[in-house]
This record gives C-alpha cells, structure tokens and sequence, in this order.
C-alpha cells in the first residue's frame, strides 16, 4: 500500500472513532488496525511522524504518542535517525490448534524451512513416554529451522510414529500437509510451556546471542480416536514470537 493510500485508510479509522476517547489513543488504534489488516507488511516503513501529523492535521505531540504506545506493544521499531518501521513480531493463539505455516501466512509473511535432520530411529526414552509407544517401535525423527520471509524464528524437532508417516522424504515444508494427506490430521493437542536461555547452537541456528530468551513449547497432538500423532518440541525467538491467551470468566 502507498503512503497516501495508507494515511488516507488511517485518516478514516481516525474519523470512525469514538470522540470522548484521548486523541493519541484514537489514532493508535487507527494505526494498528491497518497494521492487523497488513495494509502494511511486517519490515515495511510508516510515514514520519512530520508526515503523518500534517496530512491528518495532528500535533506532532499526537503521533509520537500514538507511536510510542505501538512501539511498547512490539508493533513497531522505532530508531533514532531512521523511519519508523513495522514489527515482525508473530501472534501464536494458544485457544486454536493451527500449525507454523497457518500462523505466518496468517500474518502476512511466507513461511520456510531449513532442514538440520531427517531420520527413522527406535523413540528416545522421553519420545516412548510422550507417544505411547514401546522401545520397539520406530518414529520419524525431523529437526528444522522455521523461517518467516527467510528469517529464522524457531528451532523445531518433532517426533511421529511411522504408521502415520513411513518415510521423512514424505514431509516437504509442512508436516500437517504431510499428515492431512495420509488422513491424519490432529485435531487436538496438549501444550506446555516454559522459558530457557538459548544455547550457543540455538545461537547459530536463530541468529541470536547465547543466552538470549527462548520460548519453549512442547505439544502432543491427538488423532479424533485419541491416538498421539506427533511429540513436539520448538523454541521460539522471544524477541519475534507472542502467544495470545483469550480469558474468561
């Protein structure tokens, strides 16, 4: 979307709001709701808060208020000296199960893989317990980097027993394509999470400092009969990743 198209979208955001509400938090809402509608892509630039303030007939004050507040939230980065540009920041809602590839095409972004390892193996002691399966059993065994427009944002290793998925050359860049095809979607999953510090091979792979916080989650996923299909273990760059919990009483 062009400058002007975009100040024109928020321009009408901003006349549909409601007046008793503090002007800076109007246009605030007005610029994230373009942003949400990726009328701006994640990485794309927002007009300068000289520019925006004269075509929407604002205070300076006005805007760089309404920026800071987006800025706090992770929508946008902001560097002194330079434009102000949208955060590529990706919302996991943690109430739908939805797979990495849904979540980042659902942001606007095109979803990758870089493959660490693909193999078929006996299950660890810990994959036995997650999957249910005897120490005679064999699993799939894959561990990739998951990108957004190129970009690493998670290590992910996953585990599924070979009933489901007999060969890893049969999994491309998504294994729920892989799964839904042979007619095993889950349709269920348990998930748990927890932080870590990343370790110098997370490093390497997401482009981060040793030590940097990680996201840790680590998820079943269930058959309709119940049977687990796949063990999951990813973590996630904190500093690119945001879970959505929706709360009720």
């Amino acid at each position: 979307m062009s400058e002007i198209s975009l100040i024109e979208r928020v321009g009408r955001e901003l006349g549909q709001s409601a007046p008793d509400v503090p002007l800076y938090k109007r246009l605030k809402s007005a610029i994230e709701t373009a942003i949400r509608s990726n009328a701006v892509k994640p990485g794309g630039m927002l007009p300068g808060e000289r520019v925006l303030a004269e075509n929407l007939s604002l205070s300076r004050v006005t805007v760089r208020k309404a920026l800071a507040l987006l800025e706090e939230e992770g929508l946008l980065n902001r560097r002194h000296g330079f434009r102000t540009e949208v955060g590529s920041r990706v919302e996991k809602s943690l109430a739908t199960l939805t797979s990495f590839s849904e979540d980042i095409r659902a942001r606007g972004m095109e979803p990758g893989c870089v493959w660490l390892s693909k193999q078929i193996s006996r299950p660890s002691p810990a994959e036995m317990m997650a999957l249910g399966l005897s120490a005679s059993a064999m699993v799939v065994r894959m561990k990739r980097v998951r990108t957004a427009d190129g970009q690493p944002i998670a290590v992910e290793s996953s585990t599924v027993p070979t009933r489901f998925v007999p060969s890893p050359d049969l999994v491309r860049d998504s294994l729920y394509e892989a799964l839904a095809a042979r007619g095993f979607m889950p349709q269920r999953a348990i998930q748990r999470m927890r932080s870590r510090a990343a370790s110098s091979e997370d490093a390497a792979h997401l482009h981060c400092e040793a030590g940097a916080p990680l996201l840790v989650t680590e998820r079943r996923c269930f058959l309709p009969d119940e049977q687990i299909v796949e063990y999951c273990e990813t973590r996630y760059k904190g500093e690119v990743y945001d879970f959505v919990f929706e709360l009720q009483r």
